[in-house]
């Protein structure tokens, strides 16, 4: 060690430590006094870790492999540059974490196959907006574990469970990327590729034990309205494609219309799911607002589908991106809530005036939550017409046939039509102005980019003849409250 730049240097190497050992590498702590190193005895013919710490500048060290495999040598020891005391090693076998500063360890190998990890490096920092770790190993590539910060929290996590009580851990800043694809089908599954995180936002929580009811995750923006909702309750496919693609086949072959069933089933990516069971869960928010209906959902065999990725299809609804801004996470579990702020920012390669962004998001926003209040509308408007059948009054069946005219029974909701910009013959009814709306909406959303002359004027045609259509409604809902 060398306190003057090299000029004079004392000899601090852990007196246990036999000639020919190896140092793979020696790693600083955050506290100027603390260091690690990891010692390869491969040359000794000793297949036995050795990882070492020191608290006092090398003047003494402490051997620390409590927990780690007692049969590969030692190759790597780094500390996470945003947690002290948070440390990843590598071993000719697999990764390991420690969280109280090497005292204990425990396997991070997950589904690496058994492999010499020669290296880790943390990618953390404002050009790649991660926090990822990252393996080099000899012969089977680079490897990456997406997104540590719920290792970063451990301590905390330890202390809600302390308490039996549902933890939600604070996501990292998340990245509004438009990921390519291989349009209009993808490679073939046999071609060797890379692979990318999964897209949008990762969201972790823990459970102590299993959930009495309904597990529900929302995004809320900054006036605290709702602007996703996931829950427990949703339908999830059972086998998942994504996982067995065997088992969904056999799905398949018995029920051809099943979902997913009418595209080669390598395309679908593993399902992420709100669970109620106890344990660790990962989900992925993918940036995009609530559905305006459960129709928007664009499959990924659709005909006018692109950007099909072997074994990382996720759905895609018909719904605009969020804007960058900063959000709220909010977890309920049996009635008890737990929030965490979170970040979206825009893909760094994006470039784009604050004055264009604005316009933009202000745009596509307004029309979106008017194209939602519409639908709802129409909704309400169908079951209002349906609860006045019973009544035989003038009032009541003027009142009716108001509303069937507001919201024809027997309409569905076409999501191609709306992503080809709407239906031109469409009657003026609740659903149709909806999906002017909507079309107006997603006509902006194929980049970031100023919207266009031709586009605001969409915008204002779609927002003036939504405009008497809602004022209808309103008048009609007034008419059913005087009714008896």
């Amino acid at each position: 060690m060398t306190r003057d730049g090299g000029a004079t240097w004392n000899n601090v190497t852990p007196p246990a430590m036999k000639p020919w050992t190896r140092i793979f590498n020696i790693e600083a702590g955050h506290d100027p006094l603390v260091a690690y190193a990891a010692a390869n005895t491969l040359r000794l013919d000793e297949i036995h870790p050795h990882f070492y710490r020191t608290r006092d500048a090398g003047k003494s060290w402490t051997e620390i492999n409590t927990g780690i495999a007692d049969d590969a040598v030692s190759n790597t020891i780094r500390e996470d540059p945003r947690q002290p005391g948070l440390l990843y090693a590598g071993t000719d076998t697999q990764v390991w974490v420690s969280f109280d500063d090497g005292d204990h360890w425990q396997s991070l190998r997950n589904n690496m196959p058994a492999i010499s990890v020669r290296d880790l490096q943390i990618k953390d920092d404002a050009k790649c907006q991660c926090a990822d770790l990252i393996a080099g190993t000899h012969g089977r590539g680079f490897w990456i574990l997406d997104d540590v910060t719920p290792l970063r929290q451990a301590t905390a996590l330890k202390a809600a469970l302390a308490k039996s009580e549902p933890y939600l851990f604070k996501p990292t800043t998340a990245v509004r990327v438009r990921f390519a694809g291989n349009d209009p089908t993808p490679w073939p599954p046999e071609l060797p590729a890379g692979e990318s995180a999964p897209p949008g936002a990762l969201i972790d929580y823990y459970l102590p034990a299993d959930a009495k009811g309904e597990v529900k995750l929302e995004v809320l923006d900054v006036a605290g309205k709702v602007v996703r909702t996931y829950s427990s309750n949703e339908r999830a496919l059972d086998p998942d494609p994504g996982k067995n693609m065997d088992a969904y086949d056999a799905v398949c072959r018995k029920t051809p219309t099943a979902a997913d069933c009418g595209l080669p089933l390598y395309w679908p990516a593993p399902q992420f799911i709100v669970s109620p069971k106890a344990g660790m869960h990962r989900f992925s928010w993918d940036l995009k607002f609530d559905p305006v209906a459960p129709d928007d959902l664009i499959p990924a065999g659709d005909k006018d589908a692109t950007g099909a990725v072997p074994g990382h299809t996720y759905p895609n609804y018909n719904v605009p991106w969020v804007p960058p801004a900063t959000y709220t996470v909010r977890l309920t579990v049996d009635g008890v809530a737990k929030i965490q702020p979170i970040t979206v920012r825009l893909d760094p390669r994006v470039k784009i005036t604050p004055i264009a962004l604005q316009q933009l998001t202000t745009l596509s926003s307004s029309l979106y939550w008017d194209a939602v209040a519409a639908h709802r509308a129409f909704n309400a408007a169908t079951q209002l017409a349906k609860d006045l059948d019973a009544k035989v009054s003038p009032e009541a069946q003027a009142l009716k046939a108001e509303l069937e005219s507001l919201a024809p029974r027997g309409v569905q909701r076409n999501v191609r039509a709306i992503r080809r910009r709407g239906n031109a013959n469409e009657k003026l009814s609740l659903e149709a102005v909806s999906n002017a709306l909507q079309a107006a909406a997603m006509a902006m959303q194929a980049g970031e980019v100023a919207p266009t002359a031709a586009q605001v004027a969409a915008a204002t045609a779609a927002q003036a003849q939504a405009k008497p259509v809602m004022a209808r409604w309103a008048a009609a809902q007034a008419k059913a409250k005087t009714l008896k």
